[in-house]
Parts: C-alpha cells; sequence; structure tokens
C-alpha cells in the first residue's frame, strides 16, 4: 500500500499527538496554559487534565508522581503529623513575625458554620491535597524537569519556581498573608515531592495542613492560636 495514503497519513498524526503534547510547541504550549487555567472555571479541572494529558502524551503515570511510595501506612502517618504541625508552626510562630492578620477573612466565615462544613472538609482533602499537588509538584515538575534538567541545581530551581508560583495562586483569594503561606508549604511539599519522586506524601500533608486550618477555623481558635508563642 501507498505510505501517503490518507489512512496512513491520519495513523501518522495520531502517533505524533503524544509528542506533540510532551514538547513545547504550539500544541504543547496550549495544554500547559489550558492546566493552569482549567481551574478558574471548575474546580479541581486543572488535575483532570493533567491525568488526561498523561494519558493522551503517553506518560507514564510515575512520571507526573503517581507511583507507590516505600509505605503507604509510614506515608500516611508521616504526611498528617507534618502536615498538622507545619500549619501550626505557621500559624503560631511565621506568620505572627510576618505580621500577618490572624485571622483569616477569606474563610472566616467558616467559624461553626456546620452547613458549609462537609463542602470544605472535601475542597480540603480533593481539592487541595489532590488536586493542586497534582497540577504544582507532579505536571509542572514534569514540564519544567524537560525543559532545565534533572540536576541538583534544576531540580532547586524547580522547587523555588513551583512555590512562588503556588503562592501567587493563592494572592487573590488570601492576600499577601495568604501568598506568603502558600509559598512556604509549597516549597516544604516540593522539596519532599523531590526527594522522594511520589506526590503520596505531599497529598497527604497538604490535606493535613488544610484539614487543621479548617479546624482552626471553625473552631474559631485563630487569634488563640496565632498568640501562643507572641502574646
Amino acid at each position: 500500500m501507498d505510505p501517503s495514503t490518507p489512512g496512513n497519513a491520519r495513523g501518522r498524526v495520531a502517533e505524533g499527538l503524544p509528542a506533540a503534547l510532551r514538547g513545547f510547541g504550539p500544541l504543547g504550549i496550549l495544554s500547559i496554559l489550558a492546566v493552569l487555567s482549567a481551574d478558574l472555571f471548575v474546580k479541581p479541572l486543572s488535575a483532570v487534565l493533567v491525568l488526561v494529558w498523561a494519558r493522551s502524551s503517553r506518560t507514564p503515570w510515575s512520571e507526573i508522581g503517581y507511583r507507590r511510595p516505600r509505605s503507604w501506612l509510614g506515608g500516611l502517618a508521616f504526611g498528617l503529623v507534618f502536615g498538622s504541625a507545619l500549619k501550626i508552626f505557621l500559624k503560631a510562630v511565621v506568620m505572627p513575625l510576618l505580621r500577618a492578620d490572624p485571622i483569616n477573612r477569606a474563610y472566616h466565615h467558616l467559624a461553626h458554620n456546620r452547613a458549609l462544613l462537609p463542602a470544605a472538609i472535601f475542597a480540603m482533602i480533593v481539592q487541595a491535597g489532590w488536586g493542586e499537588e497534582t497540577v504544582f509538584r507532579g505536571y509542572l515538575f514534569d514540564r519544567l524537569g524537560r525543559l532545565a534538567g534533572t540536576g541538583a541545581g534544576a531540580k532547586s530551581f524547580i522547587v523555588l519556581f513551583t512555590a512562588a508560583l503556588f503562592g501567587l495562586a493563592h494572592f487573590a483569594d488570601q492576600g499577601l498573608a495568604g501568598a506568603e503561606q502558600a509559598t512556604i508549604t509549597g516549597l516544604a511539599f516540593g522539596i519532599i515531592f523531590a526527594v522522594t519522586g511520589s506526590l503520596w506524601v505531599p497529598m497527604v500533608a497538604h490535606a493535613a495542613v488544610d484539614l487543621t486550618a479548617l479546624a482552626i477555623i471553625y473552631w474559631d481558635q485563630e487569634s488563640r492560636v496565632a498568640h501562643l508563642v507572641f502574646n
């Protein structure tokens, strides 16, 4: 059969699609913009698009952090303890030093709000823990790693860049204090992911940070926790 027939041409296009999605040509850049902007419309659509991109580009799941950790139970325990401790440390020590308002005005409406509690818990686990880690750590580490490389210097740059981007993403609804806090947590999650290559612990830790924050807000303990160290 003549290799120039329309059927073979379609086959070549289909085979070239994964490479185009993995590359940084027009289609690759368009896919990046689509992922980064999708949450503006529906949350957590960005993470869903990352999974669609990985499947369509034939990117192994392990390359976006979906790999088996050394221990599921150990990772779960560490993530919960680390995330909760990190949130309390930020609230009681770091944010007061940065002169942040002890009250998170963007989410203070959740105080004693039982009606919104289930939706808030779902958002902390699914939108934040799963969704944001899939995008900011798994997806962006893969994309930036293909550009910058995988050496220690490149990984350090990627950790810093994604943390800054993560902080910027929280500025619109939480202001400067929210951006500062998100940048610090982004650094922590990025370092863990850079070392382990697995999203399991960052996902659990991220959910733990946000659930601890939710608990502090729900029981209206923000001011008390913020003044534990500095009265």
